[in-house]
């Protein structure tokens, strides 16, 4: 299979980019549904999952009726662990990740999964996809990690967490169970079409975390936020997923990786503008930081 040309490869570090923006997104929705509907952790991932899959679900079977076809044949025989993996991995971030922010806070969970998931990702590529680590992307990892762990890590002062080690270890989990998504997401669109993968990846999750709609209170908390329920399963989850594993198809691992770091940018900056939270220097550098290692990144894939 020949390599992808540099303009399809920017192609997709912009799908990429485009999808990291709208995941950053979510966490100004999720803090509005946490405040205005009382809604657990849990009872968002689950619902995102669930949300995204009916979406996924849909498109695939209205765009490529053969391709899903082909896919549950598929999903039945050899290659029923990919989706099964994908989705269990998908599943398993959003129950690390939210539980992690319980018991760590939400800045020292972000700053450990969100910067560890890349350096993860660039320590799996070379081994299980054959991926060459190019200075230049070497030198936009360690950028965009440095930058990404001074825009999050900025509020972390002052704040107490009822158990930060647990809380760390969580957050790590998070990080390695997105890392595995991203190698074998990157495997499997090499062998069926982007929206076919995202659509099996989160059917899997979606029943995976079925049990966590079903605890008492759940109907009140989905009745109350249904319209931020949408948003973050058809956008921020379903469509934000079809571009990024669209993209991935011709990125490597590792530029994906880099490139979602863009997340917590869109993040602090939605902070900073709708809930007047601070943006000290060290954010500032952190900022510029990330974005030099975003530029690095483009620079090696037009090469």
């Amino acid at each position: 299979m020949s390599a992808p040309s540099s303009p399809a490869r920017l192609r997709g570090l912009a799908l990429i980019a485009l999808a990291a923006v709208s995941w950053g997104t979510t966490g100004a929705v999720t803090t509005l549904l946490v405040t205005h509907a009382r809604t657990t952790p849990l009872v968002i991932g689950a619902a995102r999952m669930l949300v995204g899959a009916l979406v996924l679900v849909t498109v695939a079977a209205l765009s490529r009726p053969h391709s899903v076809a082909e896919a549950l044949r598929r999903a039945a025989g050899r290659d029923a662990w990919r989706w099964l993996a994908l989705g269990a991995c998908m599943a398993a971030f959003q129950v690390t990740y939210f539980t992690a922010v319980t018991h760590a806070g939400i800045a020292v969970s972000a700053l450990v999964a969100i910067c560890s998931a890349p350096l993860m990702i660039a320590a799996l590529a070379p081994v299980l996809l054959g991926e060459r680590l190019s200075p230049r992307l070497i030198a936009a990892l360690a950028l965009g990690v440095a930058g990404t762990a001074l825009l999050v890590a900025t509020p972390v002062s002052g704040t107490t967490a009822p158990r930060p080690v647990s809380g760390v270890m969580l957050a790590l989990g998070a990080g390695l169970a997105y890392a595995l998504y991203v190698v074998i997401a990157k495997r499997s669109v090499a062998l069926m079409p982007p929206t076919v993968v995202s659509a099996l990846t989160f059917v899997v999750a979606a029943v995976v975390m079925l049990p966590a709609l079903m605890t008492p209170g759940t109907a009140t908390q989905l009745a109350l936020g249904w319209p931020v329920f949408l948003y973050l399963g058809a956008v921020t989850t379903a469509a934000a997923y079809m571009l990024y594993t669209a993209g991935l198809r011709s990125v490597s691992a590792t530029a994906a990786g880099v490139a979602s770091l863009l997340e917590p940018l869109t993040a602090t900056a939605l902070g900073v503008v709708l809930f007047g939270e601070r943006f000290g220097v060290a954010g500032w550098v952190g900022a510029v930081l990330l974005v030099g290692g975003l530029g690095l990144v483009v620079a090696a894939e037009r090469r």
